[in-house]
């Protein structure tokens, strides 16, 4: 989606998007579909700058997906959240963790340790 496009919807829109987007991703890492993956991190990467760009609304608006049912949509929440309310950030990235087997939590686990020790930069 084009920025000009992102910029004209509502945050109800922006914050939906975002979680159809990151919960596809999810999916796709743990279906092995690399292509799909890489066309909603594309995705993903634009709706965080947009949602960046609006300030704390944008970040707020995030918490509710803390609590998703996804685990592609909770780990790119709490990614984006970590910067911005740490502690809620750290504790969903915690609980993706300890999924076993699986590549969302793997992920979580590997952003924690980079958070950790100074080194995470958000995509």
């Amino acid at each position: 989606m084009k920025e000009a496009a992102l910029k004209a919807l509502e945050m109800d829109k922006l914050i939906e998007r975002y979680r159809i987007s990151s919960a596809k991703h999810g999916r796709a890492i743990s279906e092995g579909k690399p292509g799909a993956a890489n066309r909603e991190f594309d995705t993903l990467v634009s709706l965080r700058k947009e949602l960046r760009s609006r300030g704390e609304e944008g970040w707020q608006r995030l918490r509710g997906l803390l609590g998703d049912p996804e685990p592609g949509t909770r780990y790119w929440a709490a990614t984006f959240l970590l910067e911005f309310a740490p502690h809620e950030a750290e504790r969903a990235l915690d609980e993706l963790a300890s999924i076993p087997k699986s590549l969302v939590g793997f992920s979580a686990e590997m952003v924690l340790r980079k958070w950790k020790d100074g080194t995470f930069k958000p995509a």
